[in-house]
């Protein structure tokens, strides 16, 4: 019975949600699914994509930039190097925040591997929300396959607020078909 349940909640869920497809074209095809009251905004330039994930309801203060990149060295081969990048790369918002120290934690996905890091802003802590202006930042990169990287970054008022949660769930629920290669 419980097996049902979930199965027909996670089919509800996916039915309710907004769905956005980038085709990469020999390199494959990511679909990203956005849970709630979500918009989207795709740019494709000089073979970088960018999806700008931002609220319909004007109440909501978070966002999410997924930058998608088509390396041609692949320098994240394991698991290891790409979380030393993701930590070097957040040494600078580490020092400026609560946390004062880079972390990396593991994206939970369904292909390929990735990291990030999370930080809250000491100014912002324990104040009202500000439209624009986040209390808690994630930063990271996922490695799709040798050729397709993506940079993330998710920024709300809190960790455990449902908007942040919602961007998470979207980027560890996101599907990738890899392509036959360049």
């Amino acid at each position: 019975m419980k097996t049902l349940l979930t199965f027909f909640l996670l089919s509800a869920a996916c039915a309710c949600a907004q769905v956005e497809t980038l085709n990469f074209g020999a390199r494959g095809k990511l679909v990203i699914y956005l849970p709630g009251e979500w918009k989207s905004t795709t740019t494709d330039m000089a073979g970088q994509y960018t999806l700008t994930i931002s609220p319909k309801k004007e109440s909501t203060n978070a966002s999410c930039t997924i930058t998608v990149t088509f390396p041609d060295v692949d320098r994240y081969d394991t698991r290891m190097r790409l979380k030393l990048r993701v930590e070097a790369d957040s040494y600078s918002a580490a020092e400026g925040s609560v946390e004062g120290k880079a972390i990396a934690k593991e994206f939970l996905l369904r292909s390929g591997y990735g990291f990030y890091c999370s930080f809250t802003d000491p100014e912002l802590r324990g104040k009202p929300s500000q439209p624009g202006n986040y209390k808690v930042m994630s930063t990271g990169k996922i490695r799709l396959s040798p050729e397709v990287l993506i940079d993330v970054t998710m920024l709300a008022d809190g960790f455990k607020e449902e908007p942040y949660q919602q961007l998470l769930g979207a980027i560890e629920g996101m599907e990738f078909t890899p392509g036959r290669g360049r």
